[in-house]
């Protein structure tokens, strides 16, 4: 495996935490730091290979079939129901 440094600089309180919970899962923090952004790439990659998926299946037919059957709203009532909702 190729490696690469890359100097990271975190806000004192993310390294504490950070340090904290490396040293729980009895690793150092290199390794933690490096596992933890592996996962996040891991997850992210996933997603974004699911909604191309999903993407790639749509037709067109299944949104018209939406939009013929909603309502005709003006925008600007839309637009005061999700400022003003809970």
């Amino acid at each position: 495996m190729n490696k690469a440094a890359y100097p990271l600089k975190l806000p004192n309180s993310i390294k504490q935490a950070a340090q904290r919970l490396a040293k729980e899962d009895g690793v150092s923090l290199n390794q933690w730091i490096s596992s933890a952004v592996a996962q996040k790439v891991g997850s992210v990659q996933t997603a974004a290979e699911f909604f191309a998926q999903r993407a790639s299946n749509a037709k067109g037919t299944g949104i018209m079939r939406f939009l013929i059957n909603a309502p005709d709203i003006p925008d600007e009532t839309i637009v005061e129901e999700q400022t003003t909702a809970p």
